[in-house]
């Protein structure tokens, strides 16, 4: 018994091959143009109610730190860092997150290992 292969699937294997082959190649191509605009965008967070505020690039890469003078106590340096820590935290996650929102809407939710 034969295999049947549904209308329009038989006889142009090397054409389906070939249209899959620049499919996944404009797919990688969309991919590397989403992940260079990423790249350059900015996420700000802020920590303590705006006490520090933070900027990181897509890259990801802390570009700036702005700390409210009013929250600098030599007293308690540690939760100046935990401040620090969680803004930094928050917007690397943001930038995380809208990469991978990009990439899906780009994938349509395919997993592809490798492209990104």
């Amino acid at each position: 018994m034969k295999a049947r292969l549904p209308k329009g699937y038989g006889g142009g294997g090397s054409n389906n091959i070939q249209q899959l082959a620049r499919q996944a190649q404009k797919l990688q191509e969309e991919m590397e143009a989403a992940t260079a605009a990423l790249e350059e965008k900015e996420y700000e967070a802020a920590a303590g109610g705006g006490a520090v505020k933070v900027t990181v690039s897509g890259k990801p890469e802390l570009k700036s730190v702005e700390i409210d003078p009013e929250v600098v106590d030599p007293e308690d340096v540690e939760m100046l860092s935990d401040l620090i820590m969680a803004a930094v935290n928050e917007a690397l996650r943001t930038a995380a997150k809208e990469k991978e929102d990009k990439m899906e809407s780009i994938s349509g939710g395919l997993n592809i290992p490798g492209m990104f």
